[in-house]
């Protein structure tokens, strides 16, 4: 594990970093009340045998408020009101913190907002240069928003900027049941303007929902990443490593429940992606993940996904993507390849 760590820092120091989001967007630089939001319409169609998947709807519907109160104080706040989340029809919060920010080195936020860990969960969700996280992402993350207190400081023309955070590690909105709470934070190195290298960490516990075990569920992750980002080219690599002792969360993202899962395992993922800015407003696209959800099973149980799309840009506000993801299993073939489209309007 550390040496997978090791090679990411490595090929980081030898080869930018986006928004350091606590939400879904930046904070407001100006008095007084800011709407905003991004609608993401969007059409899967899947190739799995008996998948019916061919389908509209909205991967995000987002809207919400921000703006900052004199003086030194910022608020955010936001909605997610898409149907095809959380498995009903109901908007429910999403984002909601207030920041104390008269020291630009130790930036102090209070509420709901995103776990300060790794890049593709930093990286704002419009921002997003693939349809989807990386599976291991939204696995290894979760949950993936919280309550806590958050200190964090430094930009992007600083060399350091970090993030830590305390956080009740029970998951979206849901409040506390015991004494434990989560460790979180990030620290990124910027020793120029296009390129950075960071790293992150999680350690939290909590009463185990086993009636007959005494001692506290134990979760640990740790993870690397890198992003350059020069003549147009942008390549990006990250990799988390997880143990989880008593039980574990599998699934959730973007707003989606995890499932908790009885018993102990050790789990790993790995991405890299490189896009390349061409003229008339399009990126193509290329990513790599693999993920092992047990690593006692070694590659046999392995799985690896390749996405493969374009962005086009109408404007600064409205991007299209197409993907298509190609899913290999170590233990065997599965046709459940994917071909997504979405468009997104930001407002």
């Amino acid at each position: 594990m550390l040496r997978k760590i090791l090679v990411i820092l490595t090929a980081a120091f030898f080869m930018g970093y986006n928004a350091q989001a606590q939400g879904c967007a930046e904070p407001a630089s100006d008095e007084g009340v800011n709407v905003f939001g991004y609608l993401q319409a969007q059409y899967d169609y899947g190739f799995a045998e008996g998948d019916n998947t061919n389908t509209f709807g909205f991967n995000r519907s987002r809207i919400g408020v921000m703006g900052v109160i004199p003086y030194d104080f910022s608020y955010y706040v936001m909605i997610e009101a898409s149907p095809f989340k959380k498995d009903g029809p109901k908007a429910y919060l999403l984002d909601a913190f207030v920041t104390y920010s008269r020291y630009s080195f130790a930036k102090v936020s209070l509420g709901s907002f995103k776990s300060p860990f790794g890049q593709e969960l930093s990286t704002p969700c419009h921002a997003l240069h693939t349809i989807n996280r990386s599976k291991f992402v939204n696995e290894l993350t979760a949950p993936d928003r919280d309550m806590g207190l958050m200190i964090l400081g430094g930009s992007d023309t600083t060399l350091l900027k970090y993030s830590f955070a305390v956080m009740n590690g029970t998951g979206l909105l849901v409040k506390d049941s015991d004494k434990y709470k989560d460790l979180v934070g990030r620290v990124l190195v910027q020793p120029n303007d296009w390129m950075h290298v960071g790293g992150s960490f999680r350690f939290g516990k909590a009463t185990s929902q086993d009636e007959t075990v005494t001692e506290p569920d134990e979760r640990t992750r740790l993870g690397a990443e890198f992003e350059i980002e020069k003549f147009g080219f942008l390549v990006q690599g990250e990799y988390i490593w997880a143990e989880d002792k008593g039980s574990y969360l599998v699934g959730g993202g973007c707003g989606g429940d995890p499932e908790l899962v009885q018993g102990s395992v050790k789990r790993e993922g790995l991405s890299i992606m490189a896009l390349y800015n061409l003229t008339y407003n399009l990126q193509p696209v290329i990513k790599y993940e693999n993920y092992n959800s047990d690593i006692s099973l070694g590659n046999n149980n392995m799985e690896h996904i390749t996405t493969v799309g374009v962005n086009y840009f109408f404007n600064e506000w409205t991007r299209l993507q197409v993907n298509y993801e190609y899913k290999a299993e170590w233990y065997g073939e599965i046709p459940n390849d994917m071909i997504m489209v979405q468009l997104q309007v930001r407002f």
